[in-house]
């Protein structure tokens, strides 16, 4: 199995450089960002699939929600609970 770093400080972190972050918020060891292109992109622990990508699995690296672009839904806001992301679209 990888080796998930979940840390409990900030940490820097890149993203690619045409992405604009509009909004951010963070979980207990999760973390969510809204694009200005009003993408949803998530990163950090995902044993409940709280990260959005369709399953149970951690990420270091932040990956984009491909559900909502593909259901043509654009993010206006993110909240993210303990083990939970609430999203408005």
């Amino acid at each position: 199995a990888a080796f998930i770093s979940i840390q409990a400080f900030p940490a820097l972190l890149d993203l690619p450089q045409e992405l604009e972050v509009s909004a951010v918020s963070c979980g207990s060891r999760h973390t969510a960002v809204v694009t200005r292109g009003r993408e949803l992109y998530t990163w950090g622990w995902g044993k409940y699939g709280q990260l959005g990508h369709g399953n149970n699995i951690s990420s270091d690296q932040a990956r984009r929600v491909d559900y909502l672009v593909a259901k043509g839904l654009q993010v206006e806001e993110v909240v993210c609970g303990p083990w939970t992301t609430y999203v408005r679209v």
